[in-house]
């Protein structure tokens, strides 16, 4: 099982990484569960300034209306319970974390943590795809770092991911997701990112 975390900085891109995704697991049989970013659906809860409880509610929403995006067209099932995948799914997750709220609601806590969480929940591969190569520490990028070296700085993953990781003893994957064929290849384990050891 892998869990792909495709984010919302990729919807320029995100129905044909779907079919990539969709393409891959048909030939071979993998099952692999989307878990949507928020995407310009997050971004507009930042902008009206409601408290923090609301907020992230409202977030993890944005996931769902991006998930219904990335659903549209592609014949891509949607789910409201992770442990249903067959084949390639979609995550909707508003109803699993109102049932399971175990994560902080805080703006560190990201599409990118509650993936993780999905991923730890399922004891699947954990892989997020964004718009950048991975983690870059001045400047230079890491092919492979411990979790702890990227707790309290800005990365591509958001401020809770790599304390997830760590108390979870769990890895996460960045790829590229809008490199044609970069997500396959990692999926293969011809990665091209960053590994994050938790």
């Amino acid at each position: 099982m892998i869990v792909v975390k495709i984010g919302g900085s990729l919807i320029h891109c995100a129905k044909w990484l779907v079919k990539e995704i969709t393409d891959y697991s048909h030939a071979s049989g993998q099952r692999i569960l989307i878990v949507p970013g928020g995407s310009i659906f997050a971004d507009m809860v930042r902008k009206v300034n409601a408290s923090q409880e609301a907020s992230h509610w409202m977030a993890i929403l944005a996931m769902e209306q991006y998930g219904y995006y990335l659903g549209d067209g592609t014949r891509v099932r949607l789910i409201y319970d992770p442990g249903a995948v067959d084949g390639v799914c979609i995550l909707l997750p508003y109803n699993l974390l109102k049932k399971e709220d175990e994560l902080p609601h805080t703006w560190d806590v990201t599409s990118d943590t509650i993936a993780a969480w999905v991923a730890l929940r399922l004891k699947a591969r954990f892989i997020k795809a964004t718009d950048v190569d991975g983690i870059y520490i001045s400047g230079t990028l890491k092919e492979e770092i411990q979790a702890s070296e990227i707790t309290g700085i800005q990365t591509c993953v958001d401020a809770q991911l790599p304390h997830f990781l760590i108390r979870n003893k769990m890895n996460c994957e960045i790829i590229n997701g809008s490199c044609p064929g970069r997500l396959i290849n990692a999926f293969v384990g011809y990665s091209i990112g960053t590994l994050i050891k938790g």
